[in-house]
């Protein structure tokens, strides 16, 4: 696994050093310089397990078969699209939600003379994509469905967005509009389809595989995607900072968290007044009271039931799928995320 990361961030080299040098733009020392600041504080800096996935999911897709350099290049090019992907939402995230920091450090935007340039910068970035596509993979029969795909995407993730930006407003907090399905249709375009469909789908392209005949899949990938988001607003709650690297402030920051979700269907009327008075407010004892109101509701024992339900069926809709290489992709997805502690 190390010796693929370093491989893989090798690729990333490659491809900035081509991005510097693109023909199409006259640069200036001070404009290279910019950029490739700019794409070493943004691109790089996560876990990279999106990225890594594609070259993860092609592997089992060829079913042990050894692959070529220029296999294991091109997986590479294609998971760091998406990394330049995850960046460029993150870039234009921080500034519409004021963030401070970002993978322990202050978000790109805080630091000095970036400002709302920043802006600009998350547009470079999605540029970036079709680019990098442009210039590698033009020649194979998968090109047009891989513009397409990524256009795709991020259509669904920018409208999850939209979504969640809009039923979260400042100064209009109403949790009369907070239900399981807003909650699951922001989950599902803002997260699932770029976290967990985008690299198996990148894989199957590269695979000879054409996606029309793999809806299924991108079902399956969906819930699964679901299913990690509930993980993420439980551990947001209930999880080890020390783990998760993070404190959680969903309950002060009002979100359209599974947690609350799913208390307001399970809790009485005075426990209902209780949530709408408290939840939202950022002082340290409001906070302390909904959650002592999540354990009165036992939502640990409803989510420890959900994390079994959906396993279970994961694994049904994983093992009807004709293809064993494509089950095995699955399974791979399924047994990171399965009772993850962050």
């Amino acid at each position: 696994m190390a010796d693929l990361k370093s491989t893989f961030l090798d690729v990333y080299s490659q491809l900035k050093t081509e991005l510097l040098n693109d023909t199409a733009f006259e640069w200036s020392p001070d404009s290279r310089q910019w950029v490739e600041r700019m794409l070493d504080y943004n691109v790089p800096g996560g876990k990279l397990n999106r990225g890594l996935s594609v070259i993860d999911s092609y592997k089992l897709l060829k079913q042990g078969e050894e692959l070529t350099e220029e296999e294991i290049f091109l997986a590479s090019a294609l998971g760091w699209c998406i990394e330049w992907l995850q960046a460029y939402f993150l870039v234009l995230d921080d500034i519409m939600d004021g963030s401070h920091t970002r993978r322990g450090q202050p978000c790109w935007f805080r630091l000095p003379k970036v400002g709302m340039i920043a802006a600009n910068d998350g547009i470079m970035l999605r540029n970036h994509i079709p680019r990098i596509l442009k210039k590698h993979f033009r020649g194979k029969p998968y090109y047009v469905d891989l513009l397409d795909l990524f256009n795709e995407v991020e259509f669904q993730t920018a409208s999850g967005q939209m979504i969640d930006l809009i039923t979260t407003l400042e100064g209009e907090k109403d949790l009369n509009k907070y239900t399981l399905s807003l909650h699951r249709r922001i989950v599902q375009y803002k997260t699932a389809y770029y976290s967990f469909y985008l690299p198996v789908a990148c894989a199957l392209l590269m695979a000879g595989e054409s996606l029309d005949n793999h809806i299924d899949v991108q079902n399956i990938l969906v819930q699964m995607g679901i299913y990690f988001q509930v993980q993420d607003d439980y551990l947001d709650c209930y999880g080890d900072p020390k783990t998760i690297g993070k404190i959680g402030t969903d309950i002060e920051d009002f979100k359209c968290s599974w947690m609350v979700v799913k208390a307001l269907e399970v809790c009485n009327e005075e426990q209902k007044k209780v949530l709408h008075e408290l939840y939202g407010k950022p002082d340290p004892e409001s906070v302390a009271k909904v959650k002592v109101l999540y354990n009165e509701l036992n939502l640990q024992g409803i989510f420890m039931e959900y994390e079994n339900q959906s396993y279970e069926k994961l694994i049904t809709s994983i093992e009807a799928h004709p293809s064993k290489a494509v089950q095995s992709v699955l399974k791979s997805f399924l047994g990171k995320i399965y009772k993850r502690q962050k």
